[in-house]
């Protein structure tokens, strides 16, 4: 029906036009990324009390952490959102291949990402480095060093588990790629998973301090 009124065919029916199909997609992933603002912004007012409330433990604790994996991670990160800001450009131009191209490198650099996350996870789990009850781990001074861990991987799992759904979604966005479904008339899926994929960067800019140069 859209392509015998003149419309475009990615035009959804109950959209008067492309331009309001396309500001709506925004203001609704601006809404979702608010939620998400606020669910980690929870989580680093918990890091803030637990850490005034033992800052001995948070800098002897942090010192068993692998700076090197977290600056790594960090700088595959950055590398990410700056590979998928060039997919949506090239989306932009009309530019499939090297929109492509863009985008497996994102997807690889996430794979990269958890890759080295589960490293650094397995070693914590060999040594006893575990939250709650389950911690084991006897090197660090001072009362109840689980507290810090506890944290730790409430929010760097809880980031990788955002890294894993955005690696959902771009590879989503591959598939409709090279079925042609994207154009530069029509890149809003592109451009709102880009936005998705800055926020899960930006929140690790705050997390690597945080956790990794606490000290």
């Amino acid at each position: 029906m859209a392509q015998a009124t003149g419309q475009p065919h990615f035009l959804q029916h109950h959209f008067t036009d492309v331009e309001q199909q396309r500001e709506s997609a925004k203001l609704g992933m601006w809404i979702f990324l608010i939620t998400e603002v606020l669910l980690f912004g929870g989580l680093f007012c918990a890091y803030a009390i637990y850490r005034s409330w033992n800052p001995d433990i948070f800098h002897n604790a942090h010192v068993h952490l692998d700076i090197f994996a977290g600056t790594l991670n960090t700088v595959v990160l950055i590398t990410s959102s700056v590979t998928m800001a060039l997919a949506i450009r090239s989306m932009q131009l009309g530019n499939r291949p090297a929109t492509l191209k863009f985008l497996i490198t994102t997807l690889l650099l996430a794979a990269v990402f958890l890759v080295v996350k589960y490293f650094e996870y397995s070693h914590k789990i060999h040594l006893g480095q575990l939250p709650g009850k389950f911690y084991t781990f006897g090197g660090i001074e001072g009362t109840n060093p689980h507290i810090f861990f506890s944290v730790y991987f409430l929010m760097t799992g809880l980031h990788g588990f955002h890294v894993l759904a955005g690696m959902g979604v771009i590879t989503w966005l591959i598939v409709r790629t090279q079925r042609n479904a994207f154009s530069a008339e029509y890149y809003t899926p592109v451009e709102m998973t880009g936005l998705y994929w800055h926020l899960v960067d930006l929140i690790w800019i705050f997390l690597f301090p945080l956790f990794y140069l606490v000290g």
